[in-house]
């Protein structure tokens, strides 16, 4: 019997002649069309949400591989030199780069001002430092974190300062909005009879498909600029720092059953077509920075090729679900961190592996079926209310 040596690694598992750090970077790279875009468009104001990102989440990432790696008591009393030696001598250039990805991300789903106005920096920092604490140090650090920490940091500020967040136009639009960004601005029309769950209907008459690529709305500092999220899309492809499995099914996804429901929409709202609402919920909100640069976090997601179909498959349908069903306008975060809880039972061993199967096809299918169901069935039954 041949000997097989097993080498034991965290995650992200790369299957290619390829670094971490090189990883990041990609990354990084595919980011920075939109960071240029982001100060631009809002000036000095991008320019200190992503600094104080920065600075917190690199920070506090260093310090937690401090405190990992100080001098163990031995009845001998150390210095605070002999013991920042010690801690610093574990910290590498992956202790820099993989908080850097994860404060720009979280920085780029950010307003860029508030009222008043220094609070969107309180609530830049305390997201920040959430984010990384809380989706990721106090599960080990880099590699062993269950919860993207973009989305956490995100979700956890929008609670505790999302009253004060007031969304700018770019500097493309003349008027500032405060109430929101498109997708809780936009006109909301209920048809009679329509169930409460519903919540709004968002009908494109106030932004063009062109302003909405092109980022000519009220938004974060990042995702409303679409073509450079698209060139980042693009590198990341080339470089193959991100699967395509994930992003297709995940996009796939929400289109077809934002379809289903804009054709329930099309029937109940005048002069809504259904292919209206869809390209609209798809151009509003994070739904395609989320899908390029977060729902792809290599952490987070299922290590199978199958589980990676089926994880972009849920997130997908989960974000429709959320805004339609929802209180909340967007969910993309919501649904992040509700597809990472499930990834590894996923990834559980006694189903999980690299072949796609029958079984695994029929469970993929499951769940575009059972949200295209639920979309049917509520819309369906609200009509005949």
């Amino acid at each position: 019997m041949n000997n097989v040596t097993i080498i034991k690694e965290t995650s992200p598992h790369l299957r290619r002649k390829d670094s971490l750090f090189r990883m990041l970077l990609d990354v990084l790279i595919a980011l920075f069309p939109v960071q240029v875009m982001a100060i631009v468009a809002y000036t000095w104001r991008a320019v200190v949400i992503l600094l104080i990102s920065f600075a917190t989440m690199v920070c506090a990432e260093i310090v937690s591989v401090l405190i990992k790696n100080r001098i163990p008591y031995d009845g001998t009393k150390h210095t605070l030199k002999e013991q920042l030696k010690k801690g610093f001598s574990a910290v590498n250039i992956n202790h820099i780069m993989a908080p850097l990805v994860s404060a720009e991300i979280f920085a780029l789903i950010m307003p860029a001002q508030s009222d008043p106005a220094p609070v969107i920096y309180i609530a830049t920092f305390v997201g920040a430092l959430a984010g990384i604490v809380l989706g990721k140090l106090v599960f080990g650090g880099t590699g062993q974190n269950i919860f993207n920490p973009a989305a956490v940091g995100m979700v956890f500020a929008k609670i505790c300062f999302g009253s004060r967040y007031v969304y700018d136009g770019t500097y493309y639009v003349t008027a500032v909005s405060t109430g929101g960004t498109p997708l809780s601005n936009a006109i909301a029309t209920t048809s009679p009879g329509l169930p409460d769950l519903l919540g709004h209907y968002t009908v494109v008459n106030d932004y063009s498909f062109l302003d909405l690529f092109l980022g000519r709305i009220p938004g974060t500092i990042g995702e409303g600029f679409k073509f450079a999220i698209l060139i980042g899309l693009v590198y990341l492809l080339i470089r193959r720092a991100a699967d395509h499995r994930v992003i297709v099914s995940f996009f796939v996804t929400f289109i077809g059953l934002m379809a289903i429901a804009g054709i329930f929409v099309a029937v109940r709202v005048p002069g809504v077509s259904w292919f209206n609402f869809m390209v609209f919920q798809l151009f509003s909100g994070g739904v395609i920075f989320g899908g390029v640069f977060m729902v792809t976090d290599p952490v987070t997601m299922p290590i199978n090729s199958p589980g990676r179909i089926m994880y972009g498959t849920l997130c997908g349908a989960l974000v429709v679900l959320i805004r339609i069903f929802g209180a909340l306008p967007e969910g993309m975060a919501f649904a992040i961190l509700l597809s990472n809880m499930l990834a590894p039972v996923i990834d559980y061993h006694a189903w999980s592996s690299q072949k796609i199967t029958v079984k695994k096809i029929i469970w993929i299918g499951a769940i575009v079926v059972t949200a295209a169901i639920i979309i049917c069935l509520a819309l369906g039954l609200g009509g005949r209310a």
